[in-house]
């Protein structure tokens, strides 16, 4: 009979993530994880979420919002297939996320012998969704094989990684018998001093400059403040890269490039610089947004040079290096060369562009600024794919911190939820506020399990409008019919009861903001349902930058 008192794998995973300082691992348990879970749940923290996508989806919002790697755990075959999906959201942001999945027992390993829980070519898939994927192969390797997937994760850009660990080889493993690693992480390519000297001379042949700032520039901090003011340029930024400088701050223009409000400002500038943006296309108008020239583009990944729009210079570097080599490069008396009245127009733009959306929002422009209001500085702003979130809280509702920037970058619905959870778990300083709409929160509503019974200081905020508000918006736009958009919707205050979670229904902005301050004192999760169809004024319908291509003329349809 097996000692269940010996060392496992479970306690070199232990003290590798000890070692990097997380304390917290996600997952689903499973007979092919055991001793993995085992030995977290004791002597750290194991989180048990209900769905192994939300695994992946609440270590990627313990990522973001820590700075740290997050840990996910999965069983192996359709444990490790349902947390693909969150993989890819991983992939698609740049997360670090360390996913663990177990495997069948070594010696049936790619037998094809319908071992319970073996898939075919598990590796290849993970190898797919990560950038770095391997399989522990030796009991006394599992230490070495962690530390390389965390050290390629680490690096820049950032990534997330995946291993998958046989079940005999997570029992046999031993602290004490681990073959010592060897890895060193990559360091990231610094800019050449000629290289710099290239950029600093365009960045002073210009007087009305703009930055366009994406995820790569999450990290850099204070010097890019100082960058901004020092070449007085307004300060765009794409979704993943809000709050890299606070959005309070007046050249802050955010994510609003592709608002027609701001077309006179982009198209009088005489230069771009962006540092570490995809140039996504629901921010660029498909591709078809114009954009200053020159263009110098700072990014670690050279294929982003130039991929989407030229770049006339293009550092390949870390960017945080390089905007801290810029300002040395670049002296004092940099913002004297910006056209007088260059940074008063920013202004004026920023604020216009925000008015203009303050107007169109209806009601929840107040529910916005009871947000503001209410939250403490340096909350954490988790937002689901939702009508509220892609229209107003993705650029309105201030971002001041990159890491209290949470959102699913690749679009998929239904992972904001968990990604909050996940956050709220890291930053048990601030409260997590959650923006859901009831279709997405019903994709991962086991979850709402997970948040009762961890009891974080996370406030989810469900926006309902009985379905798929988006989707209905850009069909009635498009054909003036419905399908597959209007969905039965549970009662969410008899779910929130079943969960002995605090419950409020809000139909104006007082309402809300009241439920917003009792659920921020209480200091542990509150469920705030806003009543959409109740809002007064109504906001305007939002339908997504989708395109739609016209088709040509046919024969007459079947109803005519």
């Amino acid at each position: 009979m097996t000692d269940l008192t010996l060392p496992t794998g479970g306690d070199v995973l232990v003290d590798v993530m000890r070692a990097h300082g997380v304390d917290v691992a996600f997952g689903v348990v499973s007979i092919h994880n055991l001793p993995l879970v085992e030995a977290v749940d004791r002597d750290l923290r194991f989180v048990p979420v209900r769905h192994e996508a939300a695994a992946v989806n609440a270590a990627d919002g313990y990522a973001r919002a820590t700075g740290k790697f997050g840990v996910a755990i999965t069983s192996t075959g359709t444990g490790a297939g349902n947390a693909a999906g969150s993989m890819l959201e991983a992939l698609s942001a740049g997360s670090r996320v360390l996913h663990i999945t177990g495997q069948i027992d070594s010696e049936f390993l790619d037998s094809g012998r319908g071992v319970i829980h073996e898939v075919p070519h598990q590796l290849q898939m993970l190898q797919a969704i990560s950038r770095f994927a391997a399989r522990i192969e030796q009991v006394d390797g599992a230490r070495a094989v962690l530390e390389s997937a965390i050290a390629n994760l680490m690096s820049l850009p950032h990534a997330p990684a995946s291993i998958e660990w046989p079940i005999d080889f997570q029992y046999l493993a031993d602290p004490a018998d681990q073959v010592a690693p060897t890895v060193t992480e990559a360091s990231a390519r610094v800019a050449t001093t000629a290289e710099i000297e290239s950029a600093a001379a365009l960045l002073r042949s210009a007087s009305r400059p703009l930055v366009w700032a994406g995820g790569g520039a999450r990290a850099i901090g204070e010097p890019l403040r100082q960058l901004v003011e020092a070449l007085g340029a307004g300060l765009l930024t794409s979704n993943a890269g809000r709050g890299s400088v606070p959005e309070d701050h007046p050249l802050v223009l955010g994510n609003y490039a592709s608002n027609p409000g701001l077309d006179e400002l982009i198209g009088d500038a005489d230069l771009l610089m962006s540092i570490g943006t995809h140039f996504r296309s629901n921010e660029t108008r498909s591709y078809h947004l114009t954009l200053p020239v020159p263009h110098l583009a700072i990014d670690i990944d050279p294929a982003a040079i130039g991929r989407v729009f030229p770049a006339d210079l293009g550092l390949c570097c870390d960017a945080a290096v390089a905007v801290r080599q810029l300002l040395e490069a670049l002296g004092a008396g940099a913002a004297e060369r910006a056209e007088p009245g260059w940074t008063d127009r920013v202004r004026a733009t920023r604020e216009a562009v925000r008015t203009t959306q303050r107007d169109e929002i209806g009601a929840y422009a107040d529910i916005c600024s009871a947000m503001e209001q209410v939250l403490p500085t340096g909350s954490v702003i988790a937002r689901d794919v939702t009508i509220p979130s892609s229209s107003w809280g993705n650029r309105l509702l201030p971002i001041l911190d990159p890491r209290s920037n949470i959102f699913p970058l690749g679009g998929g619905i239904g992972q904001g939820l968990a990604m909050g959870i996940g956050a709220a778990i890291g930053r048990p300083d601030v409260p997590t506020l959650v923006m859901v709409g009831d279709g997405g929160l019903a994709v991962h509503l086991g979850e709402m399990a997970t948040l009762a019974g961890e009891s974080p200081w996370c406030i989810v905020v469900i926006f309902n409008d009985g379905g798929y508000g988006v989707l209905r918006n850009l069909q009635e736009a498009n054909v003036g019919q419905r399908h597959g958009v209007d969905l039965f919707t549970p009662d969410f205050r008899t779910f929130a009861a079943s969960l002995a979670l605090p419950y409020a229904l809000t139909r104006d902005a007082s309402e809300f903001g009241s439920a917003l301050r009792k659920a921020v004192d209480l200091r542990s999760p509150m469920v705030i349902e806003v009543d959409v169809t109740a809002l007064d004024p109504a906001p305007k319908p939002f339908v997504p930058p989708v395109h739609v291509p016209d088709r040509p003329a046919g024969p007459a349809s079947r109803d005519t």
